[in-house]
């Protein structure tokens, strides 16, 4: 039989009488060739146990116990479309807001009574007894605005020759956008990710502009460009921070995998484009390198290289945590996970944002017997013979991660500024995912690069609670290259 391949086998006892009556050997033979064909069937088997299982671990995935992001998980969570009772859920009161009336409107209209509107009688000359007072808030006609410079040439009588009057710095062209155009194509393209046609149809049909595709595409290069000194600027500031947020994520540059990194923390945001994901682009962008205070990143092996402190994200423990209990039926996980929350909601509730003395004691002998249980329940797979070490699989590098790295994953309980989480960075890098799915890939790495300045420019701007449009139009005025400012 084939290896991989099933084949029905039929043996008549006539058949199995005709092989007894030629000896003992034949009967051997017979069984011997009957056993190797179940020890393959049995292998078969086995294998196909491990792809089911593979499949299954697949389909059980979601955004509760993996990486995958919501937008992947099914909208049918129940089996069999059965209801499973839910608590009801306490909406929280928000304050509502509405339109009010300013102080100092634009253009105050005068509605005047000349008549009595009941008996006609002429009122133009009675005193008013009260004004009601009703506003409208409208955006008014929008127009472009086209400022001309006209440059005096003179004529020396003395020696004859000219002089030219000099122009604002900026103005170099007959004819050129100003820098708020500039701003607004930058805004409507790498902000607010509307598509290269519709920006064009916005620019025509709200301020009655032709632009062509390649002057947005120039626009944008040139905003990169003037951020050149901006990204240095922020790249110094993360390396002297005590703490900052590290992570990395697929993007699709034609059609190829490359990845993008970012590195930043509560007031600036870095984001960097790479061919390659690990040290080496770690390395290039120049951070890792240098910093010395506190790198919240994943388990991703390249970055302890690095010689700093580490903590590790406690979001995506949880999530494996909870997919080990509820998959692979793992009780101890449910402890671990239930002893993580559990710290940090004593952290969030402690005045000092912090646990220390008996309370650390206390929760590192309930740690220890947890992952003593999680030892007990997945003990090292034995050797097969084979070249190699034995998969120890999922559930032992977890438990071995968890003891190994205990300082990394409980940092945030002993140090108040270090969070629970990594998802500062998850956000930074969330709308360059969000651009990736509306275009579905970036031309070529350039680009890509551009994307990243401004981008890392616009969640740095909002960051520190400034306008995102304000700042864009300041990064076009001259000497900010060299001299950068948010505002």
């Amino acid at each position: 039989m084939e290896p991989g391949k099933l084949q029905k086998v039929s043996i008549s006892r006539k058949q199995i009488r005709e092989v007894y009556d030629q000896g003992p050997e034949a009967v051997e033979n017979l069984v011997l060739s009957l056993v190797d064909s179940i020890n393959n069937l049995i292998d078969i088997v086995e294998d196909q146990d491990k792809r089911i299982k593979k499949l299954e671990d697949k389909l059980n995935k979601n955004s509760r116990n993996s990486s995958k992001p919501p937008s992947s998980d099914s909208p049918f969570k129940n089996k069999d479309n059965k209801k499973k009772k839910q608590t009801p859920r306490v909406k929280k009161k928000r304050k509502g807001t509405t339109l009010k009336q300013t102080a100092d409107p634009d253009e105050v209209i005068k509605c005047k009574v000349d008549f009595c509107e009941h008996c006609q009688c002429d009122l133009s000359d009675v005193s008013i007894q009260e004004i009601d007072k009703r506003q409208v808030t409208d955006i008014p006609p929008i127009k472009a605005f086209t400022t001309e410079y006209q440059g005096e040439i003179k004529e020396c009588p003395h020696c004859h020759r000219t002089t030219r009057a000099t122009f604002p710095e900026g103005v170099t062209h007959k004819a050129q956008y100003g820098p708020r155009i500039h701003a607004m194509a930058v805004y409507l393209r790498n902000y607010q990710l509307i598509p290269l046609e519709r920006s064009i149809e916005l620019f025509r049909d709200l301020f009655k502009l032709s632009l062509s595709e390649g002057t947005i595409v120039n626009m944008t290069t040139r905003c990169a460009d003037q951020l050149s000194g901006f990204m240095e600027m922020v790249k110094q500031e993360l390396i002297d921070a005590e703490i900052i947020h590290n992570d990395e994520t697929g993007i699709n540059i034609k059609g190829i995998l490359n990845w993008l990194h970012t590195a930043g923390n509560k007031y600036y945001t870095y984001l960097f484009p790479h061919e390659k994901r690990g040290s080496i682009a770690f390395d290039e962008i120049g951070i890792l390198p240098d910093f010395k205070g506190v790198s919240i990143h994943d388990f991703w092996k390249p970055y302890e290289k690095y010689d700093c402190s580490h903590a590790y994200c406690n979001a995506h423990l949880i999530r494996e945590l909870t997919f080990a209990h509820e998959n692979l039926k793992q009780k101890w996980a449910l402890k671990m996970n239930c002893l993580i929350l559990d710290i940090k909601e004593r952290v969030d509730k402690s005045e000092e944002k912090s646990l220390n003395g008996d309370a650390t004691s206390e929760i590192m002998d309930k740690y220890d017997k947890i992952i003593k249980q999680g030892y007990k329940a997945n003990p090292p797979p034995e050797k097969t013979g084979k070249r190699g070490r034995p998969k120890k699989g999922k559930v032992l590098c977890l438990i071995e991660r968890l003891d190994n790295h205990r300082e990394e994953i409980l940092r945030f309980m002993k140090e108040q500024d270090v969070p629970f989480d990594n998802n500062l960075a998850e956000r930074d890098l969330r709308m360059v995912k969000v651009r990736q799915k509306i275009s579905g890939t970036f031309r070529n790495m350039d680009r890509v690069k551009d994307y990243c300045r401004i981008r890392s420019y616009i969640s740095t701007v909002k960051k520190q609670k400034k306008d995102v449009f304000t700042a864009l139009v300041n990064s076009f005025t001259p000497g900010f290259r060299e001299n950068p400012a948010i505002l």
